[in-house]
């Protein structure tokens, strides 16, 4: 196995799980604004290379793509959404059950079949949402519930976009598909960014700092890893995410980790992992 890698995908899996501690820095931003930094900056240091390389001639199903784009967008805002309302751990376990919800897409829409084994997996990541969020009250008044809410719903509209780019990768570059992902979000992201000029020069900074390292470091060292490994095995340590995110929130903002976390978090991270290598 490929050393370099390996520690590659750590890396990447290291520097994803900041995402949590880079976006409640930026709290003094609108989540719209700090949405069209993650998405304008790898638009912005793509393009360059997408006009050097001549790809700026998309050949694919561009109607779709622009579907998923815009899906993405929506499942960014929510995401980021989750972040602020709620803490770390909750928001990266529940938003890693996005393979749960790609297998039950596959199912339904595209008429693959579950195997028990797979049925299983799903009922018993289910129950780790539960017990993730057992002890809150369900009212739109708790910021714990809107953010979990929109942890799972980051979750669900993640899960349909790797299906949609999924079916297009033969057709697109990997740089034709990060600028696909992002276009969408750094038009529509705009009209927040009228909310600048009151924001502080460190904010802006860790703005264009967040765009670049989750937006591009993280997808390179990714691609990277996945270009010596297999799949299976790249997407596994990218589990590394979960643990990096729960711990920095521990050290860094001593957010608790709670039993309910760790219970639910081993359910989820567990059927998930599973389910991954099953639909491979």
């Amino acid at each position: 196995m490929n050393k370099k890698a390996v520690y590659a995908i750590i890396l990447c899996a290291v520097l994803a799980g900041a995402n949590g501690l880079l976006i409640k820095y930026m709290s003094a931003m609108t989540t719209g604004s700090i949405a069209w930094f993650r998405t304008a900056i790898p638009i912005f240091i793509l393009l360059p290379f997408l006009v050097k390389d001549r790809e700026l001639d998309f050949r694919g199903n561009n109607k779709k793509m622009l579907l998923a784009s815009g899906i993405n967008a929506i499942r960014m805002y929510l995401y980021l959404l989750a972040y602020i309302y709620t803490s770390i751990g909750n928001t990266v376990v529940l938003f890693y059950t996005y393979p749960l919800f790609v297998t039950a897409i596959e199912a339904l829409f595209f008429k693959q079949k579950i195997k028990p084994k797979q049925l299983y997996l799903l009922i018993l990541a289910f129950i780790g949402i539960i017990i993730t969020y057992l002890g809150k009250p369900f009212s739109f008044e708790s910021r714990d519930f809107i953010g979990m809410i929109s942890a799972l719903g980051a979750s669900i509209g993640y899960a349909v976009t790797v299906v949609l780019f999924k079916s297009e990768t033969h057709n697109f570059s990997r740089n034709q598909l990060v600028f696909y992902q992002n276009i969408v979000g750094a038009l529509v992201f705009v009209p927040f960014l009228i909310s600048l000029p009151s924001v502080e020069l460190d904010q802006l900074g860790m703005g264009v700092f967040y765009g670049f390292l989750i937006g591009v470091v993280v997808f390179k060292l990714f691609f990277y890893g996945l270009r010596q490994l297999s799949a299976g095995t790249a997407t596994t340590l990218m589990y590394l995410e979960v643990v990096s995110a729960i711990l920095l929130g521990y050290f860094v903002l001593d957010e608790p980790i709670t039993l309910n976390i760790v219970l639910g978090g081993i359910l989820i991270l567990t059927s998930s992992i599973f389910i991954s290598r099953k639909s491979k």
